[in-house]
């Protein structure tokens, strides 16, 4: 629980949580607004070239990351600013996106598929799909969103 009596909605796929990197896995960042995400698509595509990504890996993972950014920009805090951050850990390249936007989830995010004719509202189900794990963490001082890709 945080000072305001409010315990943060943590959500994790599967295991414990994602941690930080190690000082010897030092993460890269980028912080975006709106108008950045082509700039973050392409920051994370050299990251994960760069961890060790496999080639054909590679588009799957930048819709997860396209998605959970765009998400960050479009529904996070009317400041729509974010910070994306990759790091290695234990044989995955993990991607952490945070906003200062909250939610009140009922459940975990992303588990239910979207109806035959959606067009929109599949973000956290298509990152939940093509992610080897992925956790959500909403608070007060806003959301984070962290994705475990296999290298």
């Amino acid at each position: 629980m945080n000072e305001d009596g409010v315990r943060p909605a943590r959500f994790t796929a599967a295991g414990g949580r994602l941690s930080s990197p190690a000082a010897r896995n030092a993460a890269a960042e980028i912080a975006f607004c709106l108008p950045d995400l082509p700039d973050v698509r392409d920051f994370a595509a050299a990251q994960a070239r760069r961890g060790g990504m496999a080639a054909d890996a590679l588009p799957d993972f930048l819709v997860a990351v396209n998605e959970v950014a765009t998400n960050a920009v479009t529904h996070g805090h009317p400041s729509a600013k974010a910070v994306l951050r990759m790091w290695t850990a234990e044989g995955h390249l993990v991607v952490q996106i945070r906003d200062e936007g909250r939610w009140a989830p009922t459940g975990p995010p992303g588990e239910t598929a979207p109806g035959p004719y959606a067009t929109s509202g599949m973000g956290l189900w298509v990152a939940r799909l093509v992610s080897s794990r992925i956790d959500f963490e909403t608070g007060p001082e806003g959301t984070v969103v962290t994705m475990a890709f296999a290298i």
